[in-house]
């Protein structure tokens, strides 16, 4: 390799690291201050939440959108669009006069999910028998970057005040932008076609519609008719969206491509550690806040209960530069398997032993630990997995999956914590108990689900395996 290839990589690399960075934090920096912003704009806890949810819902949908019109019109150019829509977003936030205007800038952010395809899309377009190794390094930050926003939030908002959680960010992002159109090659284009717009919609659709009773379920009663309604409708525009999907020329998410093993694996495995790793930031913060007088809470200080969080996203991103080595001595299966395995134990920890902070640290570690493990690689096994063409939607689909099942773990962990009340009208310490053991046992499912992805080599390709879905043979061979 030449030292102008080595300088290119490395520059590339650089921007997309500030790009996948900004994101990441973007997700979890308001986690938090909701109580805060509630204040601020005179309004409720259910309708503050929708910070968060209208968030992770725009991102659900652009994720995967984003990174299929990227296979088609270049992945710099999307990269340099998103980027610059994601900084739009945060200085509407910034200026947001009211709540509403807040939800909406959010759902502008939300559009920053198309980095993270676009991304994995040009390091295998860019790094060849690197790949994996930037691959992973650059997964692990959607981790490390999610838990140190949660960390930098509290000396943030005590100096700056809570609208640089999103002037700072903006910062970054338009650099990014910068960079990325000064310093990244352009990737191959794929051939010229309609973007599937209807797919997109019902994507949109069937998500809105599970999110919302799922977010919603403590305030209008889980067996409402507005949440059994919305969850029937959810189920009915899923069905359609799927079926709409392997009938379409060009569909959003290609359901032959899904059916591969090592992208169905993978993806259940990211499913429950999104599952897991949102809930968990999510209250974790919450428990540590609870003053002493509810008789397991901390007292601790929104700047306080985010560094006791610094463990976990320290070793999220450490283990993100090991994944590559460990992967070609050991395969990607027992790394991924040992991954949700350790995170489930994490959980378990951390149901049962919660009396001092140090138990807490311990419990938090290892699930920064287990976590980053299986985001750092699982990225390289479903794009391995793929033809170069579906590249951009594959990585996004998987990192898509993560986000939804952070939306729901979020949700249910918040119906069980909040079931019951304690003293001083806090949560009972029981619902973080069966809260914390109800990820444990979700994780036990992703490891079972771990047992089925397939291998990853040195060489970054998939190991064959009998029950392969493959593609179809061209006509006439």
């Amino acid at each position: 390799m030449s030292p102008a290839t080595r300088r290119r990589q490395r520059v590339t690399f650089a921007v997309l690291t500030v790009a996948v960075g900004a994101f990441a934090l973007l997700q979890s920096m308001v986690v938090p201050v909701l109580s805060l912003i509630q204040v601020e704009y005179d309004t409720d806890q259910s309708t503050v939440t929708w910070v968060l949810t209208a968030y992770l819902l725009s991102a659900s949908v652009a994720t995967p959108l984003l990174g299929r019109i990227g296979d088609v019109v270049g992945k710099k150019r999307m990269l340099v669009v998103t980027l610059l829509a994601l900084a739009v977003g945060s200085l509407l936030a910034a200026l947001a006069p009211s709540i509403g205007w807040l939800i909406a800038a959010r759902v502008v952010q939300g559009a920053g999910g198309g980095v993270l395809p676009l991304s994995f899309g040009i390091i295998r377009d860019e790094f060849g028998d690197k790949m994996t190794g930037a691959l992973s390094v650059l997964a692990s930050l959607t981790a490390v970057g999610f838990g140190l926003g949660i960390v930098v939030a509290g000396p943030v908002v005590e100096t700056l005040g809570y609208h640089w959680l999103f002037w700072l960010p903006m910062g970054a992002t338009l650099l990014a932008a910068a960079g990325a159109a000064r310093f990244v090659p352009e990737s191959p284009r794929g051939a010229a076609t309609r973007l599937p717009l209807a797919p997109a919609v019902l994507l949109a659709g069937w998500l809105v519609a599970l999110l919302l009773p799922v977010s919603q379920g403590n305030t209008w009663g889980w067996g409402s008719p507005r949440v059994i309604g919305l969850l029937a409708l959810s189920a009915v525009l899923a069905a359609a969206w799927i079926r709409l999907e392997t009938r379409v020329r060009v569909p959003l998410i290609d359901m032959h491509m899904m059916r591969r093993r090592g992208v169905w694996t993978t993806n259940l495995v990211t499913l429950f550690v999104g599952f897991g790793l949102f809930a968990s930031f999510g209250f974790l913060p919450q428990l540590l806040q609870t003053p002493e007088s509810s008789g397991y809470g901390f007292g601790a200080s929104v700047t306080v209960s985010g560094q006791l969080l610094l463990p976990s996203a320290v070793a999220s991103f450490l283990v993100g530069f090991t994944t590559s080595r460990l992967m070609g001595r050991f395969g990607a299966r027992a790394v991924i398997l040992t991954g949700a395995l350790i995170s489930g134990l994490s959980y378990l920890s951390l149901a049962l032993f919660h009396d001092t902070v140090l138990q807490i640290l311990v419990g938090i570690t290892a699930q920064g630990l287990g976590t980053g493990l299986v985001i750092s690689s699982s990225a390289s096994v479903v794009i391995a997995s793929v033809p170069a063409s579906q590249t951009g939607v594959a990585s996004g689909m998987n990192a898509n999956i993560r986000t939804i099942g952070g939306s729901i773990g979020s949700a249910v962990m918040a119906g069980v914590v909040t079931a019951r009340t304690g003293p001083g009208g806090f949560p009972a310490e029981s619902g973080y108990t069966v809260g914390f053991g109800l990820l444990a046992f979700f994780l036990l499912v992703a490891t079972l689900a771990a047992t089925r992805v397939p291998d990853l080599h040195r060489t970054g390709a998939v190991a064959p395996q009998d029950d392969e879905v493959s593609e179809p043979a061209p006509a006439g061979a």
